[in-house]
C-alpha cells in the first residue's frame, strides 16, 4: 500500500530579539552574536515573503535601501543560503563579506532614525493541512492549489530540516513512488532563483509531464 504524501501547513510567529542596528558596523556585530534562529529568519525565510527579487535576504535589502550601499547589498544578495548545510557556515560567510567591504571602502553613514534594522526570530507552528496525495495525479492537483506556506515548508525549509539538500517532495517521490528521475528533476529546481510561486510553476510543469507519460503508458 502506497504511503500517501501528507501536505503540512506552517504559520510563522515573529518574536523580537530586542536587538537592532543603525549602522553597518552594528549590523555586523549583531550578525556575529544573534541566535541561529534569527539568522535563519532573515535569510532562509526571506523566500517565504513576497520578496523583491533584487534582494534575497533581509540584510541585503536593508543595506541596499537604508544604507544605500548598492555594491555591498549585491554581494550579500548573491550569497545562496542553500549552499550551506549549517547556519554557522552562512553566518561566517556574511561576516567575511562585510569585513572585506570594510577593508576596501569607507564606512557607510548611519541610517536615518526610524530606519534601523530590527533583528527578529521566528516561532514556526506546523500542522496538517488536511490534504493528502496517494499518487502522482493527486499530488499534481494538490501542488496547484495548496497554500504557498505549504510549498515553502516542504520545498525550502525541508532542505535544512532534512540536512541533505533534498526536499520532502522529491524524497516521497523517490522513496515511495520509486520515480528516481522525477525526484532528481525536482531536486534540481534552484530554490535560490525563484520565489514560491515560481517554484510552484516549475513543480507543476515537471510533474504534469510525468503524469502525462503515465497516462500514455496505460493507454498502450
Amino acid at each position: 500500500m502506497v504511503k500517501p504524501f501528507e501536505f503540512k501547513q506552517c504559520i510563522n510567529i515573529l518574536k523580537s530579539t530586542g536587538e537592532k542596528a543603525i549602522s553597518l558596523r552594528e549590523l555586523r556585530k549583531q550578525i556575529a552574536s544573534v541566535s541561529d534562529v534569527t539568522i535563519f529568519h532573515h535569510t532562509y525565510q526571506y523566500f517565504m515573503k513576497g520578496h523583491i527579487l533584487e534582494y534575497t535576504n533581509d540584510f541585503a535589502q536593508w543595506i541596499g535601501e537604508n544604507l544605500e550601499e548598492a555594491a555591498l547589498s549585491e554581494q550579500i544578495a548573491n550569497i545562496d543560503p542553500y549552499e550551506y548545510s549549517q547556519i554557522s557556515e552562512l553566518r561566517e560567510k556574511l561576516l567575511n563579506v562585510i569585513d572585506e567591504y570594510f577593508d576596501n571602502f569607507p564606512e557607510p553613514r548611519d541610517t536615518l532614525p526610524g530606519s534601523e534594522f530590527y533583528f527578529v526570530e521566528t516561532i514556526t507552528l506546523i500542522f496538517p493541512s488536511g490534504v493528502k496525495a496517494k499518487n502522482l495525479a493527486e499530488f499534481l492537483i494538490a501542488i496547484r492549489y495548496i497554500d504557498a506556506a505549504s510549498i515553502y515548508y516542504h520545498f525550502y525549509e525541508a532542505r535544512i530540516r532534512l540536512g541533505s539538500g533534498a526536499d520532502d517532495f522529491s524524497k516521497w517521490i523517490k522513496d515511495t513512488l520509486g520515480k528516481n528521475e522525477l525526484a532528481e528533476n525536482i531536486m534540481g529546481i534552484d530554490p535560490f532563483m525563484h520565489n514560491i510561486e515560481g517554484i510552484r510553476e516549475h513543480l507543476e510543469e515537471i510533474i504534469e509531464e510525468e503524469v502525462k507519460k503515465e497516462m500514455e503508458s496505460m493507454e498502450i
